[in-house]
């Protein structure tokens, strides 16, 4: 059961965000190290999960979702610059023998996130 999972939700259309870019960093020392970057499928999910068994342990992470990218991509009428493009999620793993679902919630104007499941 040990792995990270995520998906995207657009919530200004009511379906899953396909097609964004997601990528996945460990913070150490501060610094971010690039461990992977996937694009969501027709299900706004990774095919997979990002990292599992002994690839993954505590620490602390961060996703980017390129949500801006997305937005623009539907032909949305958006300012330049857009109000979100790259949205960053800082989160811990304090135990990596559990499932860490860490989902984005998102419109071109807003977006939110919760650990499930």
């Amino acid at each position: 059961m040990s792995r990270l999972t995520t998906h995207v939700l657009d919530t200004a259309h009511g379906k899953p965000g396909q097609g964004i870019t997601v990528d996945l960093y460990e913070i150490v020392d501060n610094r971010r190290n690039k461990l992977l970057s996937k694009v969501t499928n027709a299900d706004g999910r990774c095919d997979g999960p990002l990292l599992e068994g002994n690839a993954f342990h505590a620490g602390v992470y961060e996703l980017d979702f390129h949500i801006g990218a997305y937005f623009a991509g539907l032909g949305l009428a958006l300012p330049k610059p857009a109000f979100l493009d790259v949205v960053t999620l800082r989160f811990g793993v304090a135990d990596a023998s559990q499932h860490y679902h860490v989902p984005l919630v998102a419109s071109p104007w807003s977006y939110s996130t919760y650990r499930g499941s």
